[in-house]
Formats: C-alpha cells, structure tokens, sequence
C-alpha cells in the first residue's frame, strides 16, 4: 500500500467527517419532515378540539360578570375557579378532564390544556365537546345527600359531586348518572361503580369514600359535531339540556324524524326490532312483546307521515308481514287473534293495537289490504267482551283460547275499545259500535277517569265521532280533566300523558268548533289545560337522548337522537319510543290550533 502524507490523511478525514455531517443532516431534516407531518395530519383531533374549544370560550366568557356571579354563588372553591370539558368520539363513553385556576380564564385554559393532552394520548377524536364552568358548590356529607335521594326517581339527583374540597376528585351530574354511581334503591354512593369509573377514565381510584363531599352545579356549553354551540339549562329537571326558545311544529317534526328512524334503523332482516337497550352499558333487552311491536310499527307510519321517506317503507312492510306471518292465528274463519309467543297467550290489547295500527297504515296510504285482517281481529276482540256489561276479559290461552287470565292491565280495556270505534269508522258495521258503546258506558260506570289512560282518551275522541252524546263528551273532557294538577306538575318525562292530553284536546277542540252543547266544558279551565299541554311537550324533551346526555353513555352513536325513560336506567324500548313519538305526533298535527288557543287566551288576559 501507498504511504500517504499527513496532509492527504487529514483531507480524507475533513471529507468523511464532511460527509457525515451531511449524512445526520439530511436524517434530521427526514425526521424534522416526519414530525411536520405529523403536526399537519396526525393532530387532527387537537385542532379539531382547539376549534371547538375557541367556539365554546368565545360563548361561555363573553359575559364579563361571570366571575363576580360564580364568586356570589359560592362556586369559587379555594380561591379558584373550575372547569370541566368532556369531549366524545361518539363510539365510547366521553372522557372528562377538569381543572383550576385564580382566574377563570386560566381555569379553562388549565382544563383545555389537559384535555388535550389526553387526546394525544389516546389519539381521540372529538366529535362531541361539552365545557362545564362550576356555578355553585355546596359543602355537605353522605349522610344528607342519602337524604337528598330518598325521595327522588333514579337518576334524577342532578348535581355534581366533588369527593374532596379541592376537586382532585370530581364528577360531573352526567357522569355520576350515567354510570349509576349513586344506588338509588340504598340511597348511597357505590364505592366500586365509582373506582371502576375513575379507573376507565384513567384517574386514580379512591381508598375509602370521605364523609364531608362538595355538591355542584355548572353552567354548560355543547359543541356539536358541526360546530354549532348549545347554552345548556342550569336549574332543575332541565339540567344539563341544551335551551330550546320554543317547542314549534318544526322542532316537533325533527324529533319525530329522527327517533322515528331509530325504529326503522332497529328493524332486523326478518322485520323484527331489536325490543330495546338500557344504554348505560350497551346491554340489549333480550325480551320480545308483539303488542308494542304492533305499537312500534304504528310509530314509524307517523315517521313517514311526517318525513316522506320512503326509505321507510320496506322497513313498514317487514315489520307487518313478520307481525303476519308469525302471530296471528285464526280459531275460526270469521276470527283472529294476535298470539304472545313467548307466554302462549292471546292478549286483548294485542288484538287492539293491532287493528289500530293497520287501520291507519291502510288510511295513510290509500288502501284497504288489511280489510279482512283487522274484521277479523275485531271480532276476536268482540269474542272478549261480555255483550251485557260491557266488560273485556284480557286473556286467553292460545292453545285452546280458553280463559286465562280475568285483569291483567287497564291499558288493554282502551286498546280494544278504539279498536273498535275506527273498525267502525272504517266497515260502518253497528256491531262494533255496539261494542264500544258497552265498553265506555263500563268505563263510566266504575269512574275510569281516575286511571289517567291514554287510550281512555283515545277511544273517547273516537267513538264521540259517531256518537256525540254529552255524557261521552263530559268523560272525555273529565279523564283530563280531573288528572291535570298531577299531569303538569309530574316530574318524570312520562310519555302517555302528551298522548293523553293531546287526544283530549282533539275532542275539546270538536266541541267549540261545532258548539256542542257540553255542560262539564265551564268546569275546564282552558288556559290551564292549554298551558300544561305546553308544559308536557317542552318538558319530554328530558326524555329524549340529544347528544350532551347521550355522550356520557357506553355506546352514543346507537341510542343518539331517540327518547328514554331516564328513571328506569335510561331504558329505550320499542313501546317507549312509540309513546314519544305518538303524543308529539298529534302536537305536531295540531300545532296550528294549538297557536290559536293560546294567541286567543293571550289577547283576553
């Protein structure tokens, strides 16, 4: 080998040594590339939340007494302002990151801050944003939050628990409601539904529940997947809803819209529905009743009456042909009965329901195909009724359709009896009138009224149609009338009374328009009745899942948009959603009247 000189030597190394630096040059603009690009692509879901978080600060902040309001109220807790931001992918529970400051701003900040910080880690997107800013804090201990409970529905506690008085530890009303962390059978706090919760959102459980805890209240703001921002009530049974200026015709018809395509998204290949869920935990109901299929199947004929989607149709079809094809059986050739499967039983609300819904299927769309079905399904209802007092029997074994079962449900008594008044309607055969006729001169006779059925008042604003008397008129008018009180001030969203009080109105509305001479008309307080039919259809949107409620359950996506009876786990069940839709249905169809009655009963006072 060559010597070479030190001089080439020391050129070679100053080239390798060139080289090299070129070499780590180009890795780290590589890898600066990289990270660039991630910045741009893979952080998505922090500028997606940044955005929605500049849309909420700039709604939630805008008032510059909100400090001085939130010091007043008690909400300022050592010092220090709080806030709370949940944020949702729809698919899985929300997660809720809080946090504090001296001032308000940098409170939610702090809290933003950390929220993003926690969809990095999970590489989450958030669809949904909620921001929640502590209003009010009350110090108080288990003890006399047991006694807060005693008394109230499940669920139905509507403020946040802090279980220390610096916050480290602090759980939105949504949370706690939503993973059934107060057992409201013992009136306590779960320990073990709490740890497990606080584990799943990554926080540290807690060795032994204090005695002395904080109770709160806050006031919200929901960002919607679209971008638009939500003021959420504060106070009461509204707690936590976004605020709603007025429950008009067109807000009606989305409600009616959407939940109505729940049922038809529910609706198997062999048209049966899914029965139902109970979305704390994502856990369908593995029950069936064919009665509240019938049902259901009346509420998506409502859907497309209201909608015109005719996507809806085959999912109609399905469902009647699998009611057809798989549960009504016939003794005879002039009857049917509808058959519960699963008890081996003919059920007279069955039977009812049934004829209801296929009358007026047959009426929307102009046909008579299911003519000779609800005949038959009529007589078996008049089968169950005794021809001289009027009375129904409500169950038969369907093997032999001997009898079964005297009472089971007043809701079966009303069923069958608007059944019969539109087959009525529809046939012009006195033998079904006759039989509601007996029916309701029974339901008068032992003072019905004091049931608060809807049905009652369906059948009512039926059968007066074809038999205006005053007596049938006066009970009509009396099954509201004497249960308005306990109609406006119940506290649960429960769905039959919108029904009720809409199927009322039908009939009251009859009377003054053709000036039928009613003497029980000057027992009813107008305005009161008006305004309670008001009352009821603002106050059942507390049953319907928008998003800021459903968020804060295991599976959002699948129950968003559709009503639930909070008080029994949140439950969704075919039978439920129909019952919304049903009494919204006929505010929506009466909406107009309705703005009269109270433009008129404003103008007099």
């Amino acid at each position: 080998m060559r010597n070479r000189t030190p001089n080439q030597d020391d050129v070679r190394d100053r080239a390798l040594r060139k080289n090299m630096l070129v070499y780590a040059a180009v890795a780290l603009a590589i890898l600066f590339v990289a990270l660039g690009i991630h910045q741009l692509w893979g952080n998505d879901d922090n500028r997606q939340f940044n955005e929605k978080v500049a849309l909420l600060e700039k709604r939630a902040l805008a008032d510059p007494k909100l400090e001085s309001a939130i010091s007043q109220a008690g909400g300022k807790i050592n010092s220090r302002y709080t806030v709370f931001f949940s944020v949702c992918d729809t698919q899985s529970r929300a997660l809720v990151e809080s946090a504090q400051g001296e001032t308000l701003k940098s409170a939610w900040d702090n809290a933003a801050a950390a929220t993003q910080r926690l969809i990095s880690s999970r590489n989450y997107n958030p669809v949904w944003v909620k921001a929640d800013i502590v209003k009010d804090a009350e110090i108080t201990n288990r003890e006399d939050l047991r006694k807060k409970t005693r008394n109230l529905n499940d669920n139905f506690f509507r403020r946040g628990i802090a279980f220390d008085y610096s916050f480290d530890t602090a759980l939105l009303e949504a949370e706690i409601n939503g993973n059934k962390i107060i057992d409201y059978e013992q009136d306590v706090i779960d320990p073990e539904l709490l740890n497990k919760y606080l584990v799943s959102q990554g926080r540290q459980p807690i060795d032994a529940l204090p005695d002395g805890i904080l109770t709160f209240s806050c006031y919200g703001y929901f960002c919607d997947e679209n971008n638009v921002v939500y003021d959420l009530y504060t106070e009461d049974l509204d707690y936590g809803r976004r605020q709603v200026d007025k429950v008009d015709k067109e807000l009606v018809g989305e409600l009616i819209s959407r939940s109505g395509r729940f049922l038809a998204n529910i609706v198997k290949e062999d048209g049966q529905f899914v029965y139902g869920y109970y979305p704390t935990y994502d856990k369908e109901i593995s029950n069936y009743n064919i009665l509240r299929h019938a049902g259901a199947i009346w509420g998506l004929v409502a859907l497309y009456d209201v909608s015109g989607d005719e996507t809806v149709l085959p999912k109609i079809d399905s469902t009647i042909q699998y009611l057809i094809r798989d549960y009504i059986e016939y003794p005879d050739e002039d009857t049917a009965y509808v058959i519960e499967r699963k008890a081996d039983e003919v059920k007279l609300g069955g039977n009812g329901i049934t004829v209801v819904m296929l009358i007026d299927y047959m009426q929307r769309f102009g046909n008579d195909s299911y003519r000779d079905l609800v005949v038959k399904l009529g007589n078996g209802i008049l089968a169950m009724q005794n021809p001289a007092t009027g009375e129904y029997y409500h169950v038969l074994n369907s093997a032999d359709y001997s009898l079964k079962e005297e009472d089971r449900t007043i809701y079966y008594d009303g069923e069958a009896t608007f059944a019969l008044a539109k087959l009525y309607g529809l046939t012009g055969d006195e033998k079904y009138l006759t039989g509601a006729i007996k029916a309701v001169d029974y339901f008068i006779a032992n003072d019905y009224a004091k049931h608060r059925d809807h049905w009652i008042a369906y059948c009512m604003n039926e059968i007066t149609k074809y038999v205006p008397e005053e007596r049938y008129f006066e009970f009509a008018l009396k099954n509201a009338n004497d249960n308005l009180d306990r109609i406006y001030k119940q506290k649960t969203s429960y769905h039959t009374y919108l029904e009720l009080l809409m199927a009322t109105f039908e009939t009251y509305d009859r009377i003054k328009q053709n000036s039928i001479p009613v003497g029980y008309m000057s027992q009813v307080n107008e305005s009161y009745f008006i305004d309670t039919i008001y009352k009821r259809a603002r106050h059942q949107l507390n049953g319907y899942l928008y998003p800021e409620y459903a968020m804060y359950l295991k599976n959002p996506a699948r129950i968003v948009n559709t009503f639930c009876v909070r008080h029994d786990g949140y439950r969704i069940r075919i039978d439920d959603v129909q019952h919304f839709i049903g009494g919204y249905y006929s505010y929506y169809r009466n909406y107009e009247k309705l703005e009269a009655y109270r433009l008129k009963l404003a103008e007099s006072q």
